[in-house]
Order: structure tokens, then C-alpha cells, then sequence
């Protein structure tokens, strides 16, 4: 499955859930996004990657550390060790189950 195939999976089960796509940034019960998809870089109408705000996110970036912590983010080229002090700030908690 390529990248357009699973961005489509993904917001089809937003879709069975009820989401709506109704203005640009609304509030939602769901949403899925594609974040990366391995080293692929590409930018067009309908997808982005990897996403373009991931590097900007705790809620991306330290769960991904949990996984893969040597991840480098293929189109600044920079370590995922080097993108964490910039998200620092931002509060993100643990659930536990």
C-alpha cells in the first residue's frame, strides 16, 4: 500500500466514525493523519509528507521516540534527539490503562 492508499484507509475510518469535514481546522471527534511514510518527502494538493508540522509537536515527537529513537526526519535531515528540547514546553501525559 502506497502512501495515497493508506491516507484514503485512514480517513475512510473517520468517515464509519461520523467524522465531518466541514470547515478547515474544526473541531473533530476523530482524525487520523499520516505523519510519515518511511523516508518518502512529497508535497501535493492532497498529501504532505511527512507531515509538515509533526517537528513542531510533543504529541508526535515523544511517542515516536518510544519507537524509534534514532528516527531522523527525512527532509530537514535532523535527529529526532535534536527535534525534542524544541517541543519541551509542550505538556503531553501518559495514559495509563
Amino acid at each position: 500500500m502506497g502512501p495515497e492508499a493508506l491516507l484514503e484507509a485512514l480517513q475512510a475510518i473517520e468517515t464509519r466514525f461520523g467524522r465531518q469535514r466541514s470547515i478547515p481546522n474544526a473541531a473533530r471527534t476523530l482524525d487520523l493523519d499520516l505523519i510519515m511514510f518511511g523516508s518518502v518527502c512529497q508535497t501535493d494538493s492532497h498529501l504532505t509528507l511527512p507531515h509538515p508540522r509533526a517537528h513542531e509537536r510533543a504529541f508526535v515527537l515523544l511517542p515516536l521516540h518510544d519507537v524509534a529513537p534514532e528516527w531522523v526526519h527525512p527532509s530537514s535531515g535532523k535527529a529526532l534527539t535534536d527535534l525534542l528540547p524544541d517541543v519541551a514546553d509542550q505538556e503531553i501525559r501518559r495514559i495509563q490503562e
